[in-house]
């Protein structure tokens, strides 16, 4: 595991000495763009596991992507690398069709502190809920940013995350009602605390995610990766590409049915990853919005 073939992976090439704000940010957003936020192995027999060199090797050297506990552990080892003060965060996401936040720690995030101001790095949501820039751990104060506007507020020690969307624009007006997109211009993505916590926190909800048939992982066959201008989605059989703010304060939002032939071929063209086995697209009505 070297820094020099994750950054070749990424196609970042600015400096490695700086440990500020700007360099954190300009990392992150290659990562983002580069690495997709997906759930594939569970829909192509294979295990997801948390050890890093596991983690290292798919991301990096069989160019896939992974969801948070594989992204933001990889992000945190080569921020960490870097000589930035990190940790690791565990949230509770928000689940909108039970209007309730989960009631397991699901979600690992990375905590980064520089020059005595905390921010929140996120490299493992995805869709329209995936943070591009490193979010400041400051309650009540807006952060607006290309996907949106996203805000921390912090009641008795426990910090929520929700973020303000634009209108959308869907132009095939059969996916206009789709239960894929998201109706409510606020919505609530996570609440986490500042204990800080490590990988062995997540075994078994890592376990739990790719087996119960509970699981949103287990509804949905996933694949989503940020552009310049927006982000990608395969979801099932269902190819979105959102292009934000394309009109004033409006997102173009554009759907495509695939058939099962062209699935493969879109996440070679799309999202630049090629499986090792067959996947089977799966897209359990509700539980996922984007």
């Amino acid at each position: 595991m070297n820094l020099e073939e994750y950054f070749a992976r990424t196609g970042y090439k600015g400096s490695l000495e700086k440990q500020d704000l700007e360099t954190l940010t300009d990392i992150f957003q290659h990562h983002i763009r580069a690495v997709p936020f997906e759930n594939l192995s569970i829909h192509c027999g294979e295990k997801i596991t948390l050890e890093l060199e596991h983690v290292y090797n798919k991301i990096v050297r069989r160019k896939r992507g992974g969801w948070c506990m594989e992204n933001n552990q990889l992000l945190g080892w080569v921020l960490k690398c870097l000589g930035y003060d990190t940790s690791f965060l565990g949230a509770y996401v928000f689940n909108p069709h039970q209007t309730a936040y989960a009631t397991i720690m699901t979600h690992l995030l990375v905590k980064v502190v520089i020059d005595g101001k905390a921010y929140i790095v996120d490299g493992g949501f995805g869709v329209s809920y995936q943070m591009w820039q490193p979010m400041e751990l400051v309650s009540g104060k807006d952060q607006p940013q290309a996907p949106g506007v996203f805000r921390f507020t912090e009641k008795n020690a426990i910090w929520y995350l929700e973020k303000v969307r634009r209108k959308q624009y869907i132009p095939n007006q059969n996916f206009s009602n789709s239960d894929l997109l998201e109706k409510k211009e606020c919505r609530k993505v996570y609440m986490f605390s500042l204990e800080p916590r490590t990988v062995e926190d997540f075994r078994f909800q890592c376990t739990y995610l790719q087996t119960s048939p509970d699981s949103l992982f287990t509804k949905k066959s996933i694949c989503t990766l940020q552009t310049t201008d927006g982000f990608r989605a395969l979801i099932g059989w269902t190819f979105t590409e959102t292009t934000y703010n394309y009109k004033e304060n409006m997102d173009l939002v554009e759907f495509v049915s695939l058939e099962d032939e062209e699935v493969e071929k879109t996440l070679k063209e799309k999202f630049n990853i090629t499986l090792d086995r067959k996947l089977v697209p799966i897209n359990v009505k509700g539980f996922y919005t984007i």
